[in-house]
């Protein structure tokens, strides 16, 4: 996890749209009426997609996890609402087409001894198959594993759908 605002190194200058990762924002809020509204309407009018959400709350705040089709410009946009925000790698896979598509994600990751922190549906579907965003505790083992079984992985470059 890199917490914005610290030196992203070495890391941050390869990264580029075609990245095996994609990048999560973990935005926290106060857990009150219309907050949530607030902040998604800020994309209006930008390039940028919300292209996942996940929220996790409690009776005084949450922490709200976006995926964007336009990462950069996303960040710039919820810098500028002045939220404190996380960034995060995470994988995107595709689900094969079987039965139980995520059995074969889990059992492939299981093998591997890697963990699933958290995980949730995309919006899009960039090749017209149904698609997860995974937050797991060795990425790279993650990536590797995957790939060498044979599942598709997205890229940022996946989401950008149609401008």
């Amino acid at each position: 996890m890199n917490v914005h605002g610290t030196s992203g190194g070495e890391a941050g200058t390869l990264r580029g749209r075609n990245y095996p990762t994609l990048r999560q924002f973990t935005v926290f809020m106060e857990n009150r009426v219309g907050q949530l509204l607030e902040v998604v309407r800020r994309f209006e009018g930008t390039l940028v997609r919300i292209v996942a959400v996940s929220i996790n709350d409690s009776a005084e705040c949450a922490f709200v996890r976006f995926l964007l089709s336009h990462p950069e410009q996303g960040r710039e946009v919820l810098e500028r609402a002045g939220l404190a925000l996380i960034e995060s790698d995470l994988i995107g896979v595709e689900l094969p087409e079987t039965p139980q598509p995520l059995l074969a994600v889990c059992t492939a990751l299981l093998q591997a001894e890697v963990n699933i922190l958290h995980a949730y549906p995309l919006f899009v579907q960039p090749r017209g198959r149904a698609a997860v965003a995974l937050m797991v505790d060795n990425t790279d083992l993650g990536l590797e594993t995957l790939a060498r079984k044979g599942f598709s992985l997205l890229t940022e470059n996946d989401l950008v759908g149609d401008d």
